[in-house]
């Protein structure tokens, strides 16, 4: 039987996928008492390196967002993972920190990672409102326009 969260996830249309194996030497997320720590989340979907580019350069402000949210999805799937495939175990976001690849006059970071934390207020209601940074990068892991990381509490 699904849970709530699940129910949630189908009702809004996300598939979240299997939580990604990372690609160097560290773990996609690390658990200490009831916090997960998740690695940063980059915009890959079904293995593929999405929305490439830097924001104010080729990327729009809604590519962005929608690559911020991409980077959600993958944190609710390493998430999902932490928790045994239970997401109705999580008890709150706690903290998002995005990383935005952009162009130095481009100051809408908040903007663009907006698309992540919105949808874990979709997903997750007031359990998924949380603190969070904006920052601008100059370069992101291959090429990629977003990457977001992530505090959780869960059960």
């Amino acid at each position: 039987m699904a849970g709530q969260i699940d129910a949630r996830l189908a009702e809004l249309g996300i598939d979240v996928p299997e939580a990604s194996t990372p690609v160097a030497n560290y773990v996609g997320y690390v658990q200490t008492g009831n916090l997960v720590f998740v690695s940063g989340q980059v915009t890959l979907k079904d293995g593929s390196p999405q929305y490439l580019g830097k924001l104010g350069d080729s990327i729009s402000l809604e590519d962005g967002q929608a690559a911020a949210r991409l980077c959600a999805i993958n944190i609710i799937a390493q998430v999902k993972a932490a928790c045994g495939g239970d997401l109705d175990r999580v008890q709150r976001v706690v903290k998002l920190t995005g990383f935005v690849n952009s162009t130095p006059d481009f100051t809408d970071q908040p903007k663009v990672v907006n698309g992540a934390s919105d949808l874990m207020v979709e997903v997750f209601g007031d359990k998924g409102r949380h603190a969070r940074a904006a920052v601008s990068a100059g370069a992101l892991p291959i090429g990629v326009a977003v990457e977001v990381e992530a505090v959780v509490e869960i059960a």
